[in-house]
């Protein structure tokens, strides 16, 4: 099988490129075997709708990897040794997947593997950022502490990204509740009240012929117009799915009004805690940033932070690197960097931005929440008022004409 990956040579670069290997674990190996650090790993071979399936009900969701890194935490805490408490909690964990991937993390220890080389072999559980933080945490020995960050980390990371994207799906659902009921009254309310009108042979107003013309539409090309957005939507499915379409549609999600604000503080607090917590893990700052390319899940920023991290090894501050955009990087953010890099406190300051950003995105979706309720029950109650009025209004002109 041929796989494409994403990987961190020796050099720090990210470089992308194909593999071919009997299967993924084997692909894995082999890159690691030479001293690169896998980001991801795909298959290039088209997925059946089965094994898509399949391979979607194997995630491991976000929750429990924070709770299992807490545990983790605890454990070493209590100064109980690795192999035993990845034994301990394989035994104990209530997924299936998770619970294999621990047992052969254990098994990988017991043959003498370390801790962060055992769980890089598991990708889609323990990403690079993972990885990197328990290696610094073995060299420092503070694996206890490395455990609580990721889970501190991991827990702010999917409170905040479950927020906003309940804020998406909320208004999302409104908008299409909307729309059913809307199409669902002109193909089945106002035909049926249509023929009463066109049967008095009166004259109609020219919104109700409108609302007659749209209905009629409507029904006889409705089948026709659900196909065509079908294809529209796979089409635009699999644009994106290719590198310009996903950088494409990564910049229109930091333009589009309104969102694209909320989604910038988003990328913005993710970067921040990121950086916050691998500078605090003992972290370079040029590993933190090409850590954080690759994780931050935005193209248009990933491409900004690595040419950060170019800059940094050439020898230029960070603040000044990330000056030169002005529509992605905020200028505040820039200049509190700035103040932590002469005074020595960029992991603090970085925590600090962290925080606010984090507020101010739970501020704009409490706000997007509240109001969007009440608007689209206004909106939905003018939209059937005005197709009800546009034909009841002739009818009772009608009726009272007897």
């Amino acid at each position: 099988m041929l796989f494409k990956y994403k990987i961190i040579n020796q050099g720090g670069k990210q470089q992308e490129g194909t593999i071919d290997a009997l299967n993924r674990n084997i692909a894995i190996n082999s890159l690691q075997r030479r001293n690169f650090t896998v980001v991801s790993i795909e298959s290039e071979e088209k997925q059946s709708f089965f094994s898509l399936q399949f391979s979607l009900l194997e995630r491991i969701p976000t929750k429990d990897v924070v709770i299992l890194s807490r545990q983790i935490a605890t454990l070493f805490t209590a100064e109980v040794s690795a192999l035993r408490v990845f034994r301990m909690l394989a035994g104990e964990s209530e997924n299936e997947l998770l619970r294999k991937k621990l047992a052969n993390v254990s098994d990988d220890i017991q043959g003498g593997s370390s801790i962060s080389d055992a769980l890089r072999k598991h990708p889609s559980v323990f990403s690079t950022f993972y990885v990197n933080l328990v290696r610094a945490g073995e060299e420092t020995g503070k694996l206890n502490e490395a455990f609580a960050h990721l889970a501190d980390y991991l827990d702010r990371t999917h409170e905040l990204t479950t927020k906003m994207r309940n804020a998406i799906v909320y208004p999302a659902f409104l908008i299409a509740t909307f729309i059913i009921v809307m199409i669902l009254m002109l193909t089945m309310v106002i035909p049926r009240l249509s023929e009463i009108l066109l049967e008095a042979g009166q004259e109609i107003p020219i919104y109700t012929k409108i609302v007659i013309a749209l209905s009629d539409f409507f029904v006889n090309f409705g089948f026709l117009l659900l196909i065509l957005i079908a294809i529209g939507v796979v089409a635009l499915w699999r644009f994106i799915r290719t590198p310009a379409g996903r950088r494409s549609f990564d910049r229109f999600k930091i333009s589009v009004p309104f969102f694209g604000k909320l989604y910038k503080k988003l990328y913005l607090a993710r970067i921040s805690d990121n950086m916050f917590t691998m500078l605090s893990s003992g972290i370079p700052m040029v590993k933190g940033l090409e850590i954080t390319a690759s994780i931050v899940g935005n193209r248009i920023y990933e491409d900004i932070f690595k040419k950060t991290a170019e800059d940094v090894k050439g020898g230029e501050s960070v603040s000044k690197s990330l000056a030169v955009y002005r529509e992605e990087i905020p200028s505040i953010m820039v200049q509190i960097i700035k103040v932590g890099e002469e005074t020595g406190e960029l992991g603090n300051i970085l925590h600090t931005l962290a925080k606010f950003y984090d507020r101010e995105v739970r501020n704009v979706v409490d706000t997007l929440v509240g109001l969007i309720e009440p608007v689209m029950i206004v909106v939905l109650g003018l939209g059937v008022g005005f197709l009800l009025t546009s034909v009841l209004i002739p009818i009772y002109n009608i009726s009272s004409g007897f």
